[in-house]
């Protein structure tokens, strides 16, 4: 008998699951906020859901959908967020506004990666920010800058060695190799020999952290979810790789600084003081108590940081260069003059100097900015000015560098690589939020001149020596790989490199 009432029972159930999955799609309209038609369960991010599109490729889209816009009102799934366009608002968000915005609103596992800084909200976050900023001074990156120096010239002996073979090469993974040597050097205190059988087990590391999981769509339908489970968007794989990672390097240095100064120390100085407080930032202070796990979690953070995102731009950037000769040139006449006025020598002060060098690399970020999209969370309701339009509490909103950096309103021809842009008259000419790689205000990456100074670094040296010109396989239209957390090419790329002195 029951087999009649099975069709009635499925149709109930289908039913009953739509209007739940669309419960949330009529928020935007209410507020008069217009945006995109939100689909079934996925809103608005079945693309990048589905792992057909990268999430920063889909942001950029639907900001070009309402040019005229200053808000639009999306769905992360079934979570109703805010894509803000409007520079202006953009401006009060990320820097006059902060406090109210300080959050990224990404909460998981503590133990598993959660107390990273670049996760990590609250007064977790203002802890950890005021004491990992003195690791990235002047001073500090100078006194860095051998490691990374040594890491070039062994990255450069290697790719002489290899062009002996073959003269193409897919850079992107290539420059992974010189950024693993630099970040472990400078951060952990290991060289690049001594990594040895180590590179294997980073590779597979990398490959699962780089691509999301989906316990990201979980955490934008169900927000606190993740945090309430105590579960992690990383496999514990990962967290097992770092924690052995650091507890060998605090045994090796017998859990005291070792006088290196690198990042490393300033754990073994975190864990002698036993805690931190947060009141730098203005607030009121607040301790953070120096767990294995948050130590764990910050040794996670800035090797992703300082592995990943540098090797992506110098690939991109050396993608233009073969595609670009005529600024390729020009790069390469200011490498030799400068080298030439130093006695053949890169230092922390020449690498700075190069003026053209510092804005085609300024440039590489306009066109492809690493991390997307910027998200902060409202930490109470908020009236955006200038508008009717209130952000509740706890809402997710979102910024797409992308959709900035390709607007013509702020870029003419902007899919042009074009390093004249970044001259100070013409930066001078921009809204201060018209780019945006590096993020805004307070919660900016902690870890930019860091990565610049080693990618500059890295090009100056490969610039020196040899030519880059595309290759039979060079795709001349890149796609954004989509299984990829971060931008990312798609399928890698494909150049030449060159010796000069075979160059006629």
């Amino acid at each position: 008998m029951w087999i009649f009432y099975f069709p009635a029972v499925i149709s109930v159930l289908i039913v009953t699951l739509y209007f739940y999955f669309t419960r949330t799609f009529n928020y935007w309209k209410k507020r008069n906020v217009r945006g995109p038609e939100p689909v079934v369960f996925f809103g608005n991010l079945k693309d990048s859901a589905l792992r057909k599109k990268n999430m920063g490729v889909v942001m950029e889209e639907m900001y070009n959908m309402f040019p005229e816009e200053k808000v639009i009102g999306i769905y992360r799934m079934t979570s109703p967020c805010l894509l803000v366009r409007d520079l202006d608002v953009i401006k009060h968000i990320m820097i006059k506004d902060f406090e109210v915005f300080s959050d990224r609103g990404v909460e998981f596992s503590k133990e598993g990666l959660g107390s990273n800084l670049f996760h990590a909200d609250g007064e977790t976050w203002r802890a950890l920010r005021n004491r990992f900023t003195p690791i990235f001074t002047s001073g500090k990156l100078k006194n860095m800058f051998y490691l990374m120096h040594e890491g070039a010239d062994n990255f450069i002996d290697h790719v002489s060695a290899e062009c002996e073979k073959n003269q193409e090469f897919e850079v992107h993974s290539l420059l992974q190799t010189y950024t693993m040597s630099t970040i472990a050097a400078c951060a952990f205190g290991i060289s690049y020999d001594s990594i040895g059988d180590k590179v294997k087990a980073l590779d597979i590391v990398d490959k699962i952290i780089s691509e999301p999981s989906y316990a990201i769509e979980l955490d934008m339908m169900y927000p606190g979810l993740l945090s309430k489970l105590n579960l992690s968007i990383f496999p514990t794989a990962v967290k097992n790789f770092f924690k052995s990672l650091v507890d060998n390097i605090v045994a090796q240095r017998n859990g005291k600084p070792s006088g290196r100064n690198d990042f490393m120390d300033l754990i073994l100085e975190l864990r002698q003081l036993g805690e931190v407080t947060s009141n730098k930032y203005g607030s009121s202070a607040s301790s953070l108590e120096i767990t294995d796990e948050v130590i764990c979690a910050q040794a996670f953070v800035f090797y992703i940081a300082g592995y990943e995102t540098s090797a992506t731009t110098m690939a991109y950037m050396i993608y233009q260069l073969a595609l670009n000769p005529d600024i390729q040139n020009k790069l390469i006449a200011e490498v030799d003059e400068v080298l030439k006025a130093n006695d053949g020598k890169v230092t922390y002060d020449t690498v700075k100097e190069m003026k053209y060098l510092n804005k085609a690399f300024d440039e590489t970020l306009r066109m492809y900015s690493i991390v997307e999209p910027l998200q902060r969370k409202a930490t109470r309701d908020y009236k955006i000015p200038g508008t009717d339009v209130v952000i509740e509490k706890d809402t997710i909103v979102l910024i797409s560098p992308r959709g900035i950096h390709y607007d013509p309103k702020y870029y003419d021809n902007p899919k042009q690589f074009n390093p004249d842009r970044f001259d100070a008259e013409e930066v001078g000419k921009r809204h201060p939020c018209a780019y945006l790689p590096f993020g805004l205000g307070q919660r900016n990456c902690i870890g930019m001149r860091f990565g610049r100074l080693q990618s500059l670094l890295c090009i100056t040296k490969i610039l020196s020596k040899f030519r880059i010109e595309p290759s039979k396989n060079t795709d001349r239209n890149l796609q954004v790989e989509p299984h990829r957390g971060l931008i990312g090419p798609k399928g890698g790329i494909r150049v030449n490199i060159v010796p000069r002195k075979l160059v006629s």
